[in-house]
């Protein structure tokens, strides 16, 4: 039977697997001291805490909303606070993973806190995680054990500015390793780009933009079966541009195009485009070319 563990605290994780607390708002885990028969055959984990772990073995079925985990061995799954996942565990699991959570308070008023937001994989689907070669596996494992030494000490002054500094370090090098898999998975990050392009046009083809209005990124992350911190990331590393960059660069060009080819009215294309408001239209428009609709409809004319 399915069981439901929400995480809103270090203690209530601790309590659940069997471990000892050393911090109330910090935890540095090893799946490895369990066994099989601490883990029901199905578990879903609501989210309250950040997480991440470093997952050495398959264990089973993992899905982020209706997407499956993409992950195999040496795989870095990260969740932050509000994130639900559901586990199928595999009849002959062995656990084999090490892992930090850390509570939203930890952070509060830290450099950390102040900057988590930049830490976009937390954000990212189930199917986006991070694959680690051997030694990106030591470099995680020793950021674990430095967080593990000071968790360790008694509690005093320094304790909360050390603890965070160095899962600062670990998120840091999480980034350093993204970046890497960008880079190593060009070829499939191509065939986003492609499919991007093509939901884009496919977009404005019809009167779909004058029904739905102005695409948003989410919406075409969606049918790249990405999640938009993912794609824009994904994006963004492969072309110096971001998707909000390409949508306007789109919309302009159709707009130019209409301007110089077509007696439309400036109101018409607005709304072919998906404008709610012409005025919008006309705003967005000088934004980006410098001048308004009609001085360049009469500037093309005049050409």
């Amino acid at each position: 039977m399915e069981q439901l563990l929400t995480i809103d605290s270090i203690e209530t994780y601790n309590k659940f697997f069997g471990f000892e607390t050393r911090h109330p708002l910090v935890a540095v885990v090893d799946m490895n001291t369990l066994s099989e028969a601490q883990f029901p055959p199905e578990l879903t984990y609501d989210y309250r805490v950040y997480a991440l772990f470093l997952k050495q073995t398959y264990c089973g079925d993992i899905t982020y909303g209706r997407q499956p985990y993409d992950y195999q061995e040496g795989t870095v799954t990260s969740f932050a606070p509000g994130q639900v996942v559901h586990v199928r565990f595999a009849q002959d699991y062995k656990p084999n993973a090490r892992g930090l959570l850390f509570h939203p308070d930890l952070i509060r008023g830290t450099s950390l806190g102040r900057g988590i937001g930049q830490y976009s994989f937390f954000d990212y689907s189930s199917r986006e995680a991070l694959h680690l070669s051997d030694d990106e596996k030591k470099i995680f494992a020793d950021c674990l054990e430095k967080i593990e030494l000071e968790l360790e000490r008694p509690i005093d002054q320094h304790s909360k500015q050390l603890i965070c500094r160095n899962i600062e370090l670990l998120l840091d090098y999480c980034m350093r390793f993204y970046d890497r898999q960008f880079i190593t998975r060009h070829e499939a990050n191509h065939d986003v780009l492609t499919r991007f392009e093509q939901e884009l046009n496919k977009y404005f083809h019809g009167n779909r933009a004058e029904l739905e209005g102005l695409p948003s990124v989410k919406y075409f992350a969606e049918r790249c079966f990405l999640s938009p911190n993912y794609f824009g990331d994904l994006v963004k590393k492969e072309t110096g541009r971001s998707p909000q960059e390409f949508i306007q660069s789109k919309i302009i060009d159709l707009a130019k195009d209409e301007l110089a080819g077509t007696d439309k009215s400036v109101t018409e294309i607005a709304y072919r485009l998906g404008f709610q408001y012409p005025q919008h239209f006309n705003r967005y428009f000088k934004r980006g070319v410098g001048m308004t609709p009609m001085e360049y409809r009469r500037a093309e004319a005049g050409a």
